[in-house]
């Protein structure tokens, strides 16, 4: 029997760094090209190992992320936004479209894990072990428990002021009308290792420098991040991988848990079996005596012999597979009452139209960029789902980045949109030339 796969696929990659209400006033040229230039760098050392002879698509992703978490620009990692009491509790996540057992994981209310991206991977990949590596059979798993098997599996381990930087601890401070002085941060910031959050310490004293905002996790002119970092890989083998992490809402509520650990929600992979003509299910015309026999002993109906393929007619409808990763960024809450990502697949996956990208050959079914479109570009789902309160809350807004293959062909496809003010994003386009953009248009200095 002839393989349902190719031969090859050519890998592929997509990342992005976080959505919001990001617009050309509040990020000025020197901002965009720091953001470029680390988008850029680790989209290239990405694509080096990638390229790299059995490089597996869950290695790259994480490796990816783990670079993000590392880097202040984004949140997550040393990067990620405050709590409303001065704390930080990270999430991260991982999903393949197939290989491992659990499939996908998310970790989460994390404070001593360096990078939460790679305690994710190391719960999925110790999924194949009996007893989960100490996970057992769980899923997701937050706190201490979390950080404890974190510790036990030899991972890096940190105090949580290593998480600190000056620019988040102040946005945290702005919208809620509290002082940014640089005595107070170094304050916080010893005591946040002995325990004590902001809630605990001795608050009179400080000024009030301005009005807090109206609405302490999302302005209108300010861009408060609540967004995330992911990167969606295809390795050769035809595998997807998401991996998604992030600090969550600027100034949430402590254990709020947010899309990215959720499965479904902020994040996505899976791999299905289709058919390479258009309906997945033989079409049989009756005969006029099986006709007769249908309408008159409904019961035999369904012993009636189909007539059997040709073999040219049975290459031609052999089953091939499709698969898909997306990682989601932007007002967690929204993509949770959604399931946001799992949507955006379910539309690729059972519903039809006419093939309209690479990836789609002779599959009728939806391609996952109008899936996405649906779910996050301008007026879809996450939008709609904000009613009257969209552009005053900041619920509904946030984009996606994913990707596709056809198995019969191995070609793939990289996706992205968004409705809010703009998304951090790269990608190598159909040429091969590595992309970054910001906006839906280029970002003019």
């Amino acid at each position: 029997m002839l393989s349902s796969k190719p031969a090859f696929v050519t890998p592929n990659i997509i990342i992005h760094g976080g959505c919001g209400n990001i617009t050309r006033d509040n990020l000025p040229p020197d901002a965009y090209e720091a953001y470029r230039a680390s988008l850029l760098a680790i989209l290239d050392g990405a694509n080096s190992k990638l390229c790299q002879p059995g490089a597996k698509a869950i290695d790259v992703a994480t490796y990816v992320v783990s670079l993000l978490e590392n880097d202040t620009l984004f949140n997550a990692g040393h990067g990620a936004v405050f709590t409303r009491t001065g704390t930080q509790e990270l999430e991260a996540s991982v999903m393949v479209s197939r290989g491992y057992r659990k499939r996908g994981v998310g970790v989460m209310k994390l404070s001593h894990v360096k990078n939460p991206i790679l305690l994710a991977k190391e719960m999925l990949i110790r999924g194949n072990e009996d007893d989960g590596g100490g996970a057992q059979g769980h899923v997701q798993l937050a706190g201490e428990s979390c950080e404890q098997l974190a510790s036990e599996w030899g991972l890096d381990m940190v105090k949580p002021s290593y998480f600190w930087t000056k620019k988040r601890w102040a946005e945290h401070r702005r919208a809620l009308g509290k002082s940014t002085d640089d005595a107070i941060y170094d304050r916080n910031r010893e005591a946040i290792d002995d325990g004590h959050d902001e809630s605990s310490l001795d608050m009179g004293k400080e000024a009030v420098t301005s009005e807090p905002f109206s609405n302490p996790t999302w302005d209108s002119k300010e861009y408060l991040p609540q967004g995330t970092v992911g990167c969606c890989v295809l390795d050769s083998e035809g595998v997807t991988c998401v991996a998604t992490s992030t600090g969550g809402i600027t100034n949430k509520l402590p254990g709020r848990i947010g899309d990215t650990p959720t499965i479904g929600a902020g994040f996505w992979a899976e791999e299905w079996t289709v058919s390479s003509t258009s309906s997945s299910q033989p079409f049989y015309v009756a005969s006029p005596l099986g006709r007769i026999i249908s309408d008159c002993l409904p019961s035999l109906a369904g012993y009636l012999r189909l007539p059997q393929q040709s073999k040219e007619e049975s290459n031609c409808s052999r089953p091939s597979y499709r698969a898909v990763a997306m990682s989601g960024t932007g007002n967690g809450d929204s993509f949770l009452r959604l399931n946001a990502a799992r949507t955006a697949a379910a539309i690729a996956r059972f519903t039809s139209q006419a093939p309209s990208s690479p990836a789609v050959s002779s599959d009728s079914h939806t391609s996952l960029q109008a899936s996405v479109t649906t779910v996050a570009g301008s007026n879809g789902m996450l939008q709609q789902s904000a009613e009257d309160r969209w552009r005053k809350t900041g619920e509904g807004e946030g984009g996606i980045i994913g990707l596709e293959v056809d198995g019969a062909s191995g070609k793939s496809a990289v996706v992205a949109d968004f409705n809010c003010g703009g998304m951090f994003r790269t990608w190598y386009d159909g040429s091969g030339k590595p992309q970054m953009m910001v906006f839906k248009k280029e970002y003019e200095v």
